[in-house]
């Protein structure tokens, strides 16, 4: 079946980074679009970005823009979401979603 297995979050100060990655299993991975989307504490979900399957193609919420950087490795079956310059409004809970299926997500916490 689907998998998607997110990692790499944590407590992180502002103004520093994070390199978030999504193992992908049960699909051809190289063929779909990926995406993050993130849910901050007690409020809704928001798109961050997304690739196409080829990598070539990102789009990025302008909450994000010139921050984040979304990457993919197809030959790993594996996405990335480097983040740069991290703020307290990014602060949540990352997930990565692909071929219908949604990770369990991984923690972000941006706090001095």
């Amino acid at each position: 079946q689907v998998q998607l297995v997110e990692s790499g979050g944590g407590l992180v100060q502002p103004g520093g980074s994070l390199r978030l990655s999504c193992v992908a299993s049960g699909f051809t991975f190289s063929s779909y679009l990926l995406r993050w989307v993130r849910q901050a504490p007690g409020k809704g979900l928001e798109w961050v970005s997304d690739i196409d399957s080829s990598g070539d193609t990102t789009y990025y919420a302008d909450s994000v823009k010139g921050r984040f950087t979304i990457s993919r490795d197809n030959a790993k079956n594996t996405l990335y979401l480097q983040m740069n310059s991290l703020k307290s409004e990014d602060t949540g809970l990352y997930y990565c979603t692909g071929a219908g299926s949604w990770g369990q997500g991984t923690r972000v916490i941006v706090s001095s």
